[in-house]
């Protein structure tokens, strides 16, 4: 037996080596200083406490922390002290080796960072949403004792989503799921641009793995057209670069799947109405670090000379960087084959810091400092502004996260002329609430570049704001419904918590003294009357009402609860003892309710006609038919309940409840049908809607069930509910209906009333 492992032991211990070995070199050809000893002695400490330990794809444990180690190294930029604490990750978490051996090995440093990876290790979400929520917290905690704990997770969680194919497909969902909504937006704002793209599309390739191939495809089979327009296109940019004597190189940027599936998405069109798949990237080395602004600027004017800009579409973020770090200027331009290509103007130093975020910071500033991380310590105050306000909800407490930390930023003006950095779509209500909560809790209105705005109006980068005041103005509920800033919410819920809490105690003084003044007693059956005459289901919505002053209690009250109730006990009675007519009804409903399920989680749900019928609720929020990529949620009642895999609701309930993910397979043929929604758009011609119905009744002999048509200004819109078969179905009919001369655009839509954005 022993000798058969021999040759399987042997090859393991070479490919173990060889990608230690390949560790180091890559570390050696870095700038940093060349502390390979005690890599080395973690290695050593790593491999023999994972001894023996497989992965699931059956490779040795240790090349995961190896593989880690050399994310930090090589796509971060990370050095020896990262590199260390990524080898010994799972070592506390997975062995019986604890923080204060690694303390004792390897130092306080290495022993903290590896502490704060063991703290939110097995993903950041658990089986609860509170839970889930805490781990989250921590997260965020230990990012602001040392950023390098989350730089080395997004690194762990790169090489787990490299690896995911040997997972079950609901485990993949899970961290696809979980990837999507919090590392890849996490990898964003620390300006890891590359990793953020990787993530998003191996999330994708999980979670939709035809769409993903599909759009693979049509890049491979469009490559050769995109590289004779980059060609052409770059040619005169690159002799006039030449006679500037700059030293530069120009790629090409082809957007990514996921970034071109996320826009099919959201403005309902095809791969080929997509234009701005190709764009161009211009690298250049400055003169001396004083001119790099300034080069930046030239290069610009002399590419603006060759071919015509777009006058609403420059964006400077040389001269205001965003929050990332990320420096660069964009121009979109005219081509000769009239198509808008997007040119980046950034230099050696500045792509790095698109590349590797905060970290290529340290790579040009020796000393640790560097201006550009007060960025950084800004973003971290605002983490500990929203760790510091906790939100009962856990859900909500997400949301907060993802509406603050991750958004896009605009820049606004105070009057006075100082730059503030706030969240894209943000309000003038938000902007007062960010300077002092006093200007938001009284703010009445806002002058926005001179003009008087109301609270809700969305500012746009470049606004300059003045708050509007006044001392009697009081926070209104409806304000939660335009704020959008974690403080904001937060101030405004505090405010409007308070407020109902005394109202609620003056209500419950008023019940006391009425109950007092007729001489009736406080007990539950009298308040239970009071409830069910003024309509409310508890006694402290009872008191709120009272106390904000909705009604008084007094005559009608006294003598509702004098009365005698005799008939009301003979009701109770006569249904007590014959049953009333509301368990017949319940046992007629479950007849058609879907039945608890045993499911095993492993094995993947097969979706048939007889089981939809019977055990699986099909999710109204998203409609999904058969052909639509879909997982199973597993609800509180052990029932299935199926989402198309793209809908925001799966999104959250991939990263709060992922433990509950089961994978699904469609096996119903044609023998259901099934409600969808289509959209279509084009030139208004004398009979178009007698054509339409044409196609879809007499020559696809598909049944309408609903159909609404607009025209305005030679332009008709039109919507069609359908019933179908499966997606196929939908393509087909789509198909036939493209050939209808003048048919613009055609798409289907989940909701038959949903906004479609061009």
């Amino acid at each position: 037996m022993t000798d058969e492992k021999l040759p399987q032991e042997q090859a393991d211990e070479k490919l173990i080596d060889d990608a230690f070995q390949e560790l180091l070199d890559r570390y050696l050809e870095s700038r940093h200083r060349k502390k390979v000893e005690i890599i080395t002695k973690a290695f050593n400490f790593a491999r023999q406490a994972h001894k023996g330990v497989r992965r699931r794809s059956g490779e040795p444990y240790i090349l995961h922390p190896i593989a880690v180690a050399r994310i930090a190294c090589v796509e971060i930029g990370l050095g020896s002290t990262s590199i260390c604490a990524a080898l010994l990750h799972d070592v506390v978490e997975d062995t019986d080796y604890t923080v204060e051996d690694i303390e004792n090995l390897f130092g306080p440093k290495i022993a903290q960072i590896v502490d704060g990876l063991t703290k939110i290790s097995g993903g950041i979400f658990g089986d609860r949403a509170s839970a889930q929520a805490e781990n989250f917290k921590k997260l965020l905690l230990t990012m602001n004792d040392d950023i390098r704990v989350i730089l080395i997770k997004i690194s762990d969680r790169l090489h787990n989503m490299r690896t995911l194919g040997s997972m079950l497909p609901s485990k993949q969902y899970k961290i696809a799921g979980e990837t999507l909504y919090i590392y890849a937006p996490l990898a964003n704002r620390l300006g890891l641009n590359r990793i953020k793209t990787e993530l998003e599309d191996l999330s994708f390739k999980y979670e939709h793995p035809e769409t993903y191939q599909e759009i693979q495809n049509k890049l491979q089979a469009t490559q050769a057209e995109r590289e004779s327009l980059f060609t052409e296109f770059t040619a005169p940019i690159r002799e006039q670069l030449d006679k500037m004597n700059i030293p530069y190189r120009i790629i090409a940027r082809v957007k990514s799947p996921y970034s071109i599936w996320n826009k099919m998405q959201a403005k309902h069109i095809t791969f080929e109405e997509i234009y701005d798949i190709l764009a161009v990237r211009i690298i250049f080395t400055p003169r001396n670090q004083e001119e790099e602004l300034n080069d930046c600027f030239n290069i610009y004017v002399a590419i603006s000379r060759i071919y015509k800009p777009h006058p609403d579409r420059l964006r400077d973020w040389v001269s205001h960087p965003k929050a990332n770090g990320y420096q660069a200027l964009h121009v979109t331009l005219m081509s000769n084959k009239g198509q808008w290509i997007e040119v980046q103007i950034r230099s050696e130093r500045m792509n790095d810091v698109a590349e590797q975020g905060f970290a290529a910071h340290w790579k040009y500033k020796a000393g640790g400092g560097s201006e550009d991380e007060g960025e950084l310590s800004k973003w971290l105050k605002t983490i500990k502004e929203i760790l510091d306000d906790p939100q009962p909800d856990a859900l909500d407490f997400l949301d907060t996260i993802k509406l603050n930390l991750f958004a896009s930023e605009i820049f606004v003006f105070t009057p006075k002329g100082e730059i503030k950095t706030m969240p894209q779509n943000c309000t003038a209500l938000d902007f007062a609430f960010s300077i002092h909560t006093f200007l938001g809790s009284h703010c009445i209105g806002a002058k926005v570049n001179h003009k008087l705005v109301p609270l809700s109006h969305k500012l746009q980068s470049g606004d300059q704001v003045e708050i509007l005041t006044s001392k009697s103005q009081k926070v209104q509920p409806s304000w939660i419904n335009f704020a959008t800033t974690a403080k904001a919410k937060a101030k405004i819920q505090a405010i409007l918590k308070r407020e109902r809490r005394e109202q609620q105690q003056k209500g419950e003084d008023l019940i006391a003294q009425f109950f007092q003044n007729e001489g009736l007693p406080a007990n539950d059956e009298n308040i239970r009357k009071l409830c069910e005459k003024h309509q409310v289901k508890t006694y402290e919505e009872l008191a709120l009402a009272v106390g904000q002053g909705v009604f008084t209690l007094g005559d009608t009250d006294k003598n509702e609860l004098k009365e005698k109730t005799n008939s009301t006990n003979w009701k109770k009675y006569i249904s007590f003892a014959f049953g009333g007519n509301k368990q017949k009804n319940a046992k007629q409903q479950s007849k058609t309710e879907p039945q608890p399920l045993n499911i095993d989680k492993k094995s993947i749900v097969k979706l048939t006609p007889d089981a939809i019928q019977k055990n699986y609720i099909l999710a109204d929020c998203c409609k999904p038919i058969p052909g639509d990529d879909v997982l199973g949620y597993i609800d509180d009642n052990n029932r299935i309940v199926i989402h198309k895999r793209q809908c925001p609701i799966a999104a959250q309930l991939k990263t709060s409840f992922g433990n509950r993910l089961i994978a699904v397979q469609w096996q119903t043929g044609k023998a259901l049908v099934f409600p969808v929604n289509i959209y279509i758009k084009g030139l208004d011609e004398i009979g178009i809607l007698n054509k339409l119905t044409e196609v879809i009744s007499q020559q696809l002999n598909v049944n309408i069930h609903k159909l609404t048509i607009e025209s305005e200004e030679g332009i008709f819109e039109s919507r069609i509910q359908l019933y179908v078969h499966d997606v196929n179905d939908v393509n087909t009919i789509c198909n036939n209906l493209k050939k209808i001369e003048n048919i613009k655009k055609i798409t289907r839509i989940d909701d038959f009333d949903d906004e479609i954005v061009d």
